[in-house]
């Protein structure tokens, strides 16, 4: 049974085990509370935080995740008490000298740090803010100050945002949990960077992943459960293509929870598990569910639940639901509750998932023929102002505005705004970085647009100081220099755009005028033919070849349109 009382003001929650004490305090704030331009700042505060507790004969650590941040310890209850006394006394005074040399810690720790094959989901799904900002380096570590910090800390790590969990008899004597007073901060409102659902994009070519968001219930679990039977049934057992075939189920701490799926694969058997991976997401989606693994997945979980540590075990999945109000079934009523899950639940729940699934393919493929939509890689317009030609492509042209910046080539064309920007690098050589909220990128090479080092203060007097990252110095090997051979002949600058435009209107004109030719010479001869009521095989076969070439030069008109109207 877990036990609810109150150590200092701290909600806690207490089960018995029968190993050595193990306890651990949590605060509702984590990467998704944080903006780009100061993201790390609670993965910081936590190395502070642990500085001055030193080494010591028992484990203990930190952890920052996506809604919570939590400090844990193992072992007597002496020093459980010691280790989370100490963790609060810490945040009350933050060994602040510390600061430049945890963050040279941090960044040692993130580029050696390998990143989940399914990291990139995050970052498509919600784009740069809230949830999205778990797929992004901590690259607000230069800019972090000391009063960041302490503001931080001030405003969630309070007791009234913490929630402490022990296994063990009782609170060990001792225990002191000094926290200041503050209030309950509620998960961060998940962003959007998908304008529709089912979506994919092309990522990572070892394996195939899918996300979806559900509204966390028990069937939600099961379904996930099932799932990952299926996949591993099909893509290993039967079809020997893949290795790892799995899912994974977690609460996202606002009602709904994310089913994570994913199988791997070698590069001559990508399309083959696309192929399996997708049949079997349809084979549930249209109710092909079998009673057996539904069967299989609950009575896994009912035995889990039966023994004599399920209690204590399952302290921190309760200790999340009280911070963030997600509803948490009692251990006594679950297993009920998994007993109670049928096929038609399932079924709902699959129809949830691939409604707003996301699909990552291996490079280079699709899954529009599955229903899945692609996911923007670009903007729909560029911005309008001063126009700087690329110095090794003509065809690709950099744009500073009033609104924003763009960099458009032939067909595609990627837009920050300054009012929809997240963040700003900004390297000593002139290297800016703009990223959207919606997770699109426009770098500003000036070394690579003629002119363009002229359009910097422009920019940087555009966005605010707090969007604003400055980036350590390149070696010089690695900045751009356009290739003399490729150098683009046109005048740097807005008069090289000018003419550009100038062709790209009379390029318009000219297809229009020889749509015109085509289609009224066709139309013209086929009149003629139908008058005279001669049929003429050879005269019939010019005019179904001129009605053709008026099509495609009518297609080329509407294409070419759209593309100045991005590009301009």
């Amino acid at each position: 049974m877990i036990r609810h009382t109150e150590v200092d003001g701290v909600p806690t929650l207490i089960a018995p085990t029968s190993g050595p004490m193990t306890a651990g305090l949590m605060f509702r704030v984590g990467r998704a509370d944080e903006t780009l331009p100061r993201t790390g700042i609670t993965h910081l505060l936590e190395h502070l935080v642990l500085h001055p507790l030193g080494q010591a004969d028992y484990h203990y650590n930190g952890a920052t995740a996506p809604v919570t941040t939590y400090f844990h310890m193992q072992g007597p209850e002496k020093d459980v008490a010691g280790f989370l006394s100490g963790v609060c006394d810490a945040l009350n005074d933050l060994p602040l000298h510390r600061l430049e040399t945890e963050k040279e810690i941090l960044r040692t720790e993130g580029s050696s740090r390998s990143s989940h094959v399914t990291e990139p989901m995050a970052l498509w799904r919600y784009g740069a803010r809230d949830h999205g900002l778990v797929s992004y380096p901590e690259w607000g570590l230069n800019m972090i100050t000391p009063d960041d910090l302490l503001a931080w800390s001030a405003r969630y790590f309070t007791r009234d945002n913490a929630v402490l969990w022990i296994a063990g008899r009782d609170v060990p004597p001792g225990l002191t949990l000094r926290l200041p007073g503050g209030e309950r901060r509620p998960v961060p409102a998940p962003s959007s960077a998908l304008p529709r659902t089912p979506a994919y994009f092309a990522g990572d070519s070892r394996a195939v992943a899918l996300e979806a968001v559900v509204r966390r219930r028990t069937a939600a679990s099961v379904f996930a459960g099932v799932l990952e039977r299926e996949l591993f049934r099909g893509l290993r057992q039967e079809g020997g293509l893949s290795y790892t075939a799995g899912t994974d189920y977690n609460p996202r701490g606002d009602g709904n929870a994310v089913i994570t799926a994913l199988a791997d694969a070698l590069p001559e058997k990508q399309d083959a598990v696309l192929g399996g991976f997708i049949d079997i997401l349809a084979k549930i989606r249209v109710g092909r569910i079998e009673q057996t693994d539904i069967d299989a997945v609950v009575a896994k979980t009912v035995d889990a639940l039966d023994n004599a540590e399920v209690y204590a075990s399952r302290l921190p999945s309760h200790a999340f639901s009280l911070l963030t109000g997600d509803r948490q079934v009692p251990v006594d009523e679950l297993a009920g509750e998994l007993r109670k899950v049928t096929v038609a639940d399932v079924h709902e729940v699959a129809l949830e998932a691939f409604g707003s699934a996301l699909l990552m393919v291996p490079e280079g493929r699709s899954a529009d023929w599955a229903g899945f939509t692609e996911a923007p890689t670009t903007s729909d317009r560029a911005v309008s102002g001063t126009v700087y030609p690329h110095l090794e492509n003509g065809a690709v042209r950099l744009m500073v505005g009033p609104e924003g910046v763009s960099v458009a080539g032939i067909q595609d064309v990627v837009t920050v705004r300054y009012d929809q920007c997240a963040c700003v690098l900004g390297w000593p050589d002139g290297r800016r970085m703009l990223i959207g909220t919606d997770a699109v990128t426009v770098a500003v090479e000036p070394t690579m647009f003629g002119g363009a080092a002229a359009a910097l203060p422009f920019i940087d007097a555009a966005l605010p100081a707090q969007l604003r990252v400055v980036m350590p110095a390149r070696d010089p090997q690695s900045i751009p220099q356009p290739d003399p051979q490729r150098h683009h002949a046109a005048v740097a600058g807005p008069a090289g755009a000018t003419g550009s435009r100038s062709w790209s209107i009379a390029g318009i004109v000219v297809l229009v005028l020889m749509f015109l030719l085509f289609g009224c010479l066709s139309g013209s001869l086929a009149l003629g033919l139908l008058v005279e009521d001669k049929p003429d095989n050879d005269l019939w076969v010019i005019v179904g070849g001129g009605t053709l070439l008026a099509g495609y030069l009518g297609y080329a008109v509407v294409r070419n349109i759209q593309r100045f109207r991005r590009t301009t």
